[in-house]
């Protein structure tokens, strides 16, 4: 599920330990009391992709002239609008920008799926349309399109497009059924030297989907 949901969970005391991605939710959730520990996991990146032939000639900008010039253009911008990790980076993107996509709504070209992200990719891919998506998913979708995929990445790199990933053992001082021991266990797990080199080691189609960085 996405992150704005598992989060939500967290807070719920539905959960026992959370690995999510959208740094700035994930420190409000802590400075809330809700989280007893939190951790960094592994991280890869945001990438903006769309159809090779990129009708809004955003190849090469930077995030935020690109989607400036999406929206200049009216080009088919597709999202997740999910309140997943990847929709809040969107979002903060947006903002940067000097947008706000609520004023797009009624505008046609942008277009909310409230779906995961292979399923907005596969959307943007059918419609010709841009997306943001983090790299590794992006990965698994093309795994699935064979020798011409519908999509390209466009634009990538920069600390504005980093995708980090964390786990958080929810404090059992607010939650009190949260079993912190098995949370604990999972988290010394995740963050141990040998399940980092696994992580570091996994591949799809011979590239890396994650960078781990936990720190002993």
């Amino acid at each position: 599920m996405g992150t704005g949901k598992a989060l939500r969970l967290g807070a719920n005391c539905d959960v026992d330990v959370l690995l999510v991605h959208a740094p700035e939710a994930e420190k409000r959730f802590m400075a809330s009391g809700y989280g007893l520990e939190r951790r960094e996991v592994m991280y890869n990146d945001f990438v903006l992709v769309g159809p090779p032939q990129d009708p809004a000639h955003v190849r090469g900008l930077p995030v935020v002239a690109a989607l400036k010039r999406i929206a200049q253009k009216k080009a088919l911008f597709v999202s997740r609008g999910d309140d997943s990790g990847t929709h809040k980076r969107e979002l903060s993107l947006w903002q940067r920008a000097g947008l706000n996509p609520k004023n797009f709504e009624r505008q046609g070209w942008y277009w909310e799926t409230g779906q995961g992200m292979l399923a907005t990719l596969r959307v943007a891919a059918e419609k010709g349309g841009y997306t943001l998506t983090d790299r590794g998913t992006f990965i698994r979708f093309l795994a699935s399109e064979g020798k011409r995929p519908r999509l390209v990445v466009l634009v990538s790199g920069g600390d504005e497009l980093r995708n980090q990933y964390s786990v958080i053992v929810v404090n059992p001082s607010r939650c009190p059924n949260v079993r912190e021991e098995y949370a604990r266990i999972f988290v010394s797990w995740l963050t141990s030297p040998a399940v980092q080199r696994e992580i570091g080691a996994f591949r799809v189609l011979g590239k890396r989907l994650f960078v781990p960085n936990a720190r002993p």
